[in-house]
């Protein structure tokens, strides 16, 4: 197997978007995602949480380049950026939650 080498850079980013994932709300955010796109206010009334502390966690989810989004009229719409970020979040669920 070839050898895998991370500079600085891609390590502190790595560990930054892992971060990102690791708060409970968030965590809760991308499991929900991973399922599809959801709206703002969908995941608020899924997740039973405000409009303000969701958009605060998405845009940090969004900022690591981890969630994608689109406008449409006046609502906004999330959705993973990665299927691979769907992938691992269910390998952890497998193995965690069974």
């Amino acid at each position: 197997m070839g050898e895998f080498i991370l500079n600085e850079r891609e390590i502190e980013q790595t560990a930054s978007r892992i971060k990102a994932v690791s708060h409970p709300l968030r965590l809760a955010m991308v499991c929900l995602l991973a399922q599809g796109e959801q709206s703002v206010n969908d995941i608020c009334a899924q997740l039973g949480t405000t409009q303000p502390n969701i958009s605060q966690h998405l845009s940090q989810l969004h900022n690591q380049g981890l969630l994608k989004s689109r406008k449409e009229a006046n609502r906004v719409y999330y959705a993973i950026a990665d299927q691979r970020l769907s992938d691992i979040i269910g390998m952890l669920q497998e193995i965690y939650c069974p």
